[in-house]
């Protein structure tokens, strides 16, 4: 049985709490700004210090970090390891105070001495209030690496829950108590994912502190532990966190061509990393240590082993996921999203198109981030970082060109984000393979079983996507789409008859992932026999 599937599924629960907290927030945010000018300032003003997190804390840093936590675990012990994880955590309190510092100076500088238009005026003013979110979250992402490195995976998956409660109270009850109509009381929203920030450091401190760590101040500068990760830091930021810097080079350019654009496509990410977030982020963060640790033990064969089984894994469970918001893009968005006066049904098709083009890319994203995880699992930095350059200009270069020609009418001008996303995440995919093969020898995806899982995935989607497309348009027929029981049972019915068709394929098929989750449950049913 896998043990990979049953770590991975202890932090998927707890991300599923914090994903579905998750869409309750995105509910909210729906309801109260819309889809507009106010929206996309915000959610771009958002992605300015969540980028610097993606870099710094759970992405970059943590990948050039973990390695050698677990390096100095293996082959000095304890005591060398708290020493190295002080010296980091001093040297990033450093880097973050400056960049903070100089973020918030050339903002302010702007804002006094520049003439930005309204919508770039907001935008500023809301970063100036959420950038210091980032020092906060990169520190706390980096102790949640080294809880992962430890083993521990559920309690740490739920420091994103605290974020998603104190936004959802900013937004529900501490926007209605500020003035200046909408664009006043957005920066409660503001307010809130810095309080948030502050949280999530402060949450990770105490299961830190049980494992043994003491926080000690030690000088970064000279220090050899720092010099080891700061060599992998800079390739590890720009490979790392690839999607990130796509998407927020994307919506720059989104945010002028379109006011429905940035909030349309920002919606739409939201919904695909639900369950991105679920399995493919989980055990991305389950494989980073163990994958570091087979690499420093010299396993070879196991660490292919491995990779190719997280692979399948994820081919497996995101294929499914991928037609299911194919098919039910418009009945979720409808059910989530279309409510108040802000959120109308032309929303719900601008958000469902968005998704629609961008849903192909779920599979790619999460498969470039494992293989970007055995890369950095054997302190390779710098493959990552060139693939990520060179789809970085490749997407940029495909988001202008459909955004800036005739290809898409300016309702549906959103798509233009998802489809280019998806080729670029396809791309990126297809280039780290090769390299790692190339490098390390191939990752053996084939084998009885592998044609086995293959050949299931196949069939299986296929019936799937036809029994969902088949009750969504009869559900449709049968309730409507007004009223909260039609959509609820527009989206439901669907899922699951089509989860049913999937899994019963698989299971006949007998694919890799049903048979190691059919082991888990034997097991668990036999430790609950044992147990009465």
């Amino acid at each position: 049985m896998s043990q990979m599937l049953k770590s991975g599924g202890a932090m998927a629960g707890a991300t599923l709490l914090s994903r579905v907290l998750g869409l309750v927030r995105e509910i909210c945010y729906a309801r109260f700004m819309g889809n507009g000018m106010v929206a996309g300032a915000f959610l771009l003003a958002f992605m300015v210090p969540n980028l610097f997190r993606r870099l710094l804390g759970e992405g970059a840093l943590t990948s050039a970090f973990v390695p050698v936590f677990k390096d100095k675990e293996v082959k000095e012990g304890e005591a060398a390891m708290w020493e190295a994880a002080n010296g980091v955590l001093s040297g990033l309190f450093c880097l973050v105070a400056l960049i903070v510092g100089v973020v918030l100076a050339v903002v302010s500088a702007v804002l006094a001495w520049g003439a930005p238009a309204e919508n770039t005026r907001l935008m500023l003013e809301l970063l100036r209030w959420m950038f210091p979110y980032m020092g906060f979250v990169c520190l706390a992402g980096v102790m949640m690496g080294m809880l992962n490195a430890r083993r521990h995976f559920f309690v740490p998956a739920l420091a994103p829950v605290i974020m998603n409660v104190i936004l959802i109270f900013s937004v529900v009850w501490l926007a209605p108590t500020l003035e200046g109509g909408l664009e006043g009381q957005v920066f409660a929203l503001a307010f809130g994912v810095l309080a948030a920030g502050v949280a999530q450091f402060l949450y990770q401190w105490p299961w830190l502190r049980r494992e043994g760590f003491r926080w000690r101040w030690q000088r970064p500068w000279g220090n050899a532990t720092v010099a080891r990760v700061a060599r992998n830091l800079g390739p590890a930021t720009v490979g790392a966190a690839g999607v990130q810097i796509n998407l927020v080079l994307t919506m720059a350019m989104g945010f002028w061509a379109g006011d429905h654009l940035v909030a349309s496509f920002g919606f739409a990410v939201r919904l695909m990393e639900f369950p991105q977030g679920l399995f493919g982020v989980s055990l991305a963060a389950f494989l980073l240590p163990t994958l570091s640790g087979l690499a420093s033990n010299g396993k070879e064969e196991e660490f292919r082993a491995t990779l190719a089984e997280g692979l399948w894994h994820m081919i497996y469970i995101n294929l499914l996921m991928m037609c299911l918001l194919l098919v039910l893009a418009e009945p979720m968005v409808r059910l989530l999203f279309e409510h108040g006066e802000l959120f109308t049904a032309e929303s719900t098709r601008q958000v469902a198109f968005a998704l629609q083009c961008l849903s192909p890319a779920l599979v790619f994203y999460s498969m470039g981030g494992i293989l970007t995880r055995a890369f950095h699992a054997r302190e390779d930095m710098v493959t990552p970082m060139k693939v990520t350059l060179f789809c970085v200009v490749l997407n940029g270069g495909l988001v202008a060109l459909f955004l800036f020609t005739d290809w898409f009418s300016l309702e549906k001008k959103q798509g233009a984000f998802g489809i280019a996303n998806a080729v670029t995440a396809c791309v990126s995919v297809l280039l780290l393979g090769g390299a790692f093969e190339r490098r390390w020898g191939r990752i053996d995806l084939g084998g009885e079983q592998g044609r086995r899982t293959a050949g299931a995935a196949i069939l299986g989607v296929l019936l799937a996507f036809g029994a969902a497309w088949g009750l969504a348009s009869g559900a449709v027929q049968w309730w409507g789409t007004e009223g909260l029981w039609a959509r609820l049972a527009g989206v439901f019915v669907p899922v699951a008859g089509a989860g049913l068709v999937y899994a019963a394929v698989g299971a006949w098929l007998g694919a890799g992932t049903m048979r190691d989750l059919a082991a888990i449950l034997r097991e668990r049913g036999d430790g609950d026999d044992d147990g009465n």
